[in-house]
């Protein structure tokens, strides 16, 4: 667990610790759930963002060890594009959405395996440690393309995963345009575009690498949770 704010070399260069994660906003979730995605509970697709927090205790730094806990035999990779806010966000337009970003970085949307993406429960995704991020934040200047950039998970260095920022139902400029009309993000703040889908998963021992295109590598291992 990180218990201090995390800091940069970029504005606004210490995070205030809050998070939030975009949940179904990948398209092959929503395909993967087919006709269930109109059955309670979901009902529908959503049609505005669906949010889960990560807060503070849930923050680890790149090299980290993160504990698995004892009724989990594996934890969900949820590598995901991180927006790091630069100034008040509240209502910004589609157009000119990433005007109000410093920057972005690599996070790790760590989750206990889930039965229903609707309302996840808290102890399955708010545990220490669930939310590695860095190893830093690249100026959003350097980055003018933040919706194709090449994602690569590792396990243990085989690839278990490849993709990219793309094909969601929301991109970076929509998603951030659409969360700012009903709440204000503050410099600092952190909103993940959303993990893509099929999840790929890790257990205790082993080593978790994901690389996302000109912004580095995030490495972290898992370890057995203390009895």
């Amino acid at each position: 667990m990180n218990p201090t704010p995390l800091r940069f070399d970029v504005p606004p260069f210490v995070l205030t610790g809050r998070v939030y994660a975009a949940v179904l906003n990948h398209v092959a979730q929503i395909r993967a759930l087919g006709d269930a995605v109109n059955r309670p509970p979901y009902k529908a697709p959503p049609r505005a963002p669906a949010l889960s927090i990560k807060p503070r205790n849930t923050q680890a730094r790149d090299g980290d060890a993160v504990e698995v806990p004892a009724f989990a035999p594996a934890l969900e990779i949820g590598a995901t594009l991180g927006v790091v806010i630069g100034r008040t966000a509240c209502r910004v337009p589609v157009g000119a959405a990433l005007d109000w970003v410093a920057g972005y970085t690599i996070v790790n949307d760590l989750s206990v395996p889930l039965a229903s993406h609707y309302r996840p429960a808290v102890r399955l995704k708010a545990r220490d440690g669930f939310c590695p991020i860095g190893p830093r934040v690249v100026p959003a200047a350097r980055i003018p393309r933040p919706d194709a950039l090449a994602v690569t998970v590792r396990v243990d260095d085989a690839v278990v995963w490849h993709g990219d920022t793309g094909q969601r139902v929301r991109g970076v400029a929509q998603l951030l345009a659409d969360v700012t009309e009903f709440m204000t993000l503050q410099p600092g703040d952190l909103l993940l575009l959303g993990a893509a889908s099929p999840a790929p998963q890790a257990g205790p021992g082993q080593r978790v690498a994901i690389d996302i295109e000109e912004l580095g590598t995030l490495n972290h291992t898992l370890i057995a949770a203390v009895p």
